[in-house]
């Protein structure tokens, strides 16, 4: 019988032979056989469960320390020209160790985000830990550029489109790729700075004019410095992941929960069923079922893919593209909820009575099983009678049962009433070559209302469950409206012939009056993008300030969590509050809470906007053909340099300066939300329908420029001629605004 080496005799062994270390060689090292390799492997299991080793296919290392061969990734070179690494693979306790590159002759030049497979050699250094030398580059994921390529001798240089892009880029005549001056490029860096300073690039894709559709999303990802590239350990950590068992989590196989999205939905993070209640104390309740994909089982506190993922705060969604905040291994694998696939999920059960309150709920971790991945016209086209072959075998056990629980739902709704907009989606449909085919407007349909309001009571049960449960967690907040705000939505009501009553606290229930007031007639649009623009922006916050637009106490998001990570954080507060594993909120995340919650209301505000910007972008370029046309629309609003019409085929929005609105001068009513002709008394006021001439569209920055040709079919008066230089005369402006106010006020007496 061999002599079973001591603990301090297996790492002396490891630390002096840093290539022998899998089980087998320690075994021969040490002369151990047969039934004795048992107690070696207790010994080797007590060593990794005490920190002192890292088990890593099949050997054995210290964690402290690199392995002789890792993956490294290239940094920029310093001041001196050296080009240091740093390791991809660090899990010691300690600060990440820094490894100076020692490149032969031969060896290809490296740049920044180079990722190689080199050997290393530990070494005693003021400014690194080891030297490595390259064995082979084993993919690259270097530093990427978006610009505007200029011919220059010798190649050429990028100009970056983004306003922090301050620095050019030089490009050699063999990395042009053909780019013409003047094209809009994607580069990636080819190495380190040259002789004038300016970092080298290789143009890998040529995207053409930059006013073209093609471009308009990547500009404004990176004009709004949205993260779109994942580092390298962030895709290597997602890319080992792997599929999480039933282990201790309730099994949910069996329930028929169903997927509801979106016929282009780009992943799936939510499922639902619902059943009446059996329960003779709940006669006419209901029970709804909402599984959410467990991302937390895969995306750990403090791991790459946790610190990517808060760095994002949300996924970033434009036509032709999306900006996601997870991986694709996760977000469209793992943390999708595929039919017929089993998958890891967090859930909650909740018990409807007859009037749509909720009267209870119960989460569990689970492991589900989708029963089918719907698309929202197809579950509605089969409620309505027209099932499709894959639908109408759920029809009986899912579908109506569905439909007959949000009908029960819907009372509970309209006995909070949140505020009911009603502000149609505008659908952009890009060609394959990035070209806006169609802009149309999205159905509404109960489809769409019944998952958004199971969605809600999910993310209210998690909010109610945490707080219960006194969990810290991050509330969705949404505070009432400001008293200017509402002040300027009154103005509107009045000058479309509606009321919004003053001298009470605010309420939804009182804007849902006004908009019902203005429902079918010629103001209802005006009226819901008035009353959504009367809103304070929605925010995170550990603090409960309730939720106005909702009409809601406390509310969360838990929903969501493969793209915000809000939910993400709720999900863990739910784990950590129920003991179900060791990957809940930790200490760290509590501390930074607030810093978390400031930063991923920014990103969301962020995306928001490139979204926008995008938007307004693809609408213009698709406008800029019809330059010359005419198109009906109405004001939606009043600025002292002109009116704002919203067009009514495409929803675009686009200007009507003051300067071009004949020979005479309009002078701005602030109060009145209107511009007024000093000499004719002519009004252009918010809502009112016109009829206007698109001048120029601008792709680049998404705007449009009209000609008025009519309000309210009538011609623009001629009006007296405009004196270069000269103000309009004070009385004149005073008469218009309080001819306006007599006629407002005479108007609304008539109507009376």
């Amino acid at each position: 019988m061999a002599r079973i080496p001591t603990k301090q005799e297996i790492l002396d062994w490891i630390s002096e032979n840093p290539t022998q270390t899998s089980k087998r060689d320690i075994s021969r090292a040490f002369g151990i056989k047969g039934a004795d390799r048992i107690d070696l492997k207790r010994l080797l299991k007590e060593l990794e469960s005490e920190g002192h080793l890292q088990k890593r296919d099949k050997t054995y290392r210290d964690p402290d320390k690199l392995p002789p061969v890792s993956v490294l990734q290239v940094q920029a070179p310093d001041s001196d020209g050296d080009l240091f690494a740093r390791p991809l693979e660090w899990q010691g306790s300690g600060a990440e160790p820094n490894v100076l590159l020692i490149l032969r002759a031969a060896d290809p030049a490296l740049g920044q985000g180079d990722r190689i497979l080199a050997r290393l050699s530990e070494v005693k250094a003021d400014d690194h830990q080891y030297e490595g030398r390259l064995i082979r580059r084993i993919g690259t994921n270097p530093q990427r550029v978006l610009g505007v390529f200029r011919v220059g001798s010798q190649g050429g240089r990028i100009v970056p489109v983004d306003r922090g892009g301050s620095k050019e880029w030089r490009v050699s005549e063999r990395d042009v790729n053909g780019a013409k001056d003047g094209e809009l490029v994607e580069a990636q860096r080819a190495g380190p700075a040259g002789r004038m300073g300016l970092p080298s690039a290789r143009i890998v894709e040529r995207l053409g004019d930059p006013s073209a559709p093609k471009a308009v999303s990547l500009i404004a990802i990176h004009q709004h410095g949205i993260p779109d590239a994942f580092p390298d350990g962030v895709i290597a950590q997602a890319d080992v992941a792997k599929p999480v068992g039933l282990g201790q989590r309730e099994d949910l196989r069996d329930l028929p929960l169903v997927t509801i999205d979106p016929a282009d939905a780009r992943d799936h993070d939510d499922a639902v069923w619902a059943h009446g209640d059996d329960d003779p104390n709940n006669k006419g309740g209901h029970v709804v079922w909402v599984a959410i994909a467990d991302v937390a089982a895969y995306v750990t506190p403090g791991s790459a893919l946790d610190q990517e993922a808060r760095k994002r705060g949300n996924s970033t969604y434009f036509p032709d593209r999306v900006v996601p905040m997870l991986p694709d291994r996760l977000s469209g694998d793992l943390c999708s909820l595929h039919e017929g696939v089993e998958r890891a999920c967090l859930a909650v059960r909740m018990v409807l009575d007859a009037q749509g309150q909720k009267i209870s709920h119960r989460f569990t971790r689970g492991l589900m099983k989708s029963a089918a991945s719907l698309n929202y016209m197809e579950v509605q086209g089969a409620q309505d009678g027209e099932p499709n072959d894959k639908v109408a075998p759920l029809l009986g056990n899912v579908i109506h049962p569905l439909y007959a629980a949000f009908t029960v739902a819907l009372k509970g709704r309209a006995s909070r009433q949140p505020l009911d907009l009603d502000l149609p989606e505008r659908r952009i449909e890009i060609s394959e070559d990035g070209v806006v085919s169609s802009v149309a407007f999205r159905d509404r349909l109960d489809a769409h209302r019944m998952i958004e309001e199971f969605m809600v009571l999910a993310n209210v049960a998690a909010a109610e469950e945490l707080s219960t449960r006194r969990q810290p967690l991050l509330f969705r907040v949404h505070e009432e409206p400001s008293p200017e705000k509402l002040d300027a939505l009154r103005e509107v009501a009045q000058a479309s012939g509606l009321t919004l009553a003053k001298g009470q606290v605010l309420q939804t229930r009182h804007l849902n009056a006004l908009l019902r007031q203005a429902k079918g007639t010629d103001f209802d649009e005006l009226i819901n993008i008035s009353t959504l623009r009367s809103m304070t922006q929605a925010y995170y916050n550990r603090e409960n300030f309730g939720h106005f637009g909702l009409a809601l106490k406390s509310y969360a998001h838990f929903t969501s969590p493969i793209r915000r990570y809000a939910d993400l954080i709720v999900h863990r507060a739910l784990i950590a509050g129920h003991g179900w594993g060791d990957d809940g909120l930790q200490s760290g995340d509590v501390d930074g809470l607030d810093d978390t919650a400031v930063h991923i209301s920014e990103t969301e505000r962020r995306s928001m906007t490139a979204e926008r910007d995008t938007t307004d972008r693809y609408l213009a370029a698709f406008l800029s053909e019809r330059v010359g046309n005419e198109f009906g629309g109405r004001v939606s609003g009043i600025a002292r340099f002109g009116a704002f019409v919203k067009l009514d085929e495409t929803g675009a929005d686009g200007l009507i300066p003051v300067r071009s609105l004949g020979r005479e001068y309009f002078n701005h009513d602030a109060e009145g939300q209107a511009l007024i002709g000093s000499d004719t008394g002519f009004r252009i006021a918010m809502g009112q329908r016109v009829t206007v001439r698109l001048a120029e569209a601008t792709p680049v920055t998404g705007g449009l420029l009209l000609e008025l040709l009519s309000v309210e079919d009538k011609k623009i008066p001629a009006g007296g001629r405009r004196a270069r230089g000269r103000s309009a005369p004070r009385k004149s402006a005073r008469a218009g605004k309080k001819a306006a106010k007599v006629k407002r006020k005479v108007s609304r007496n008539r109507k009376k």
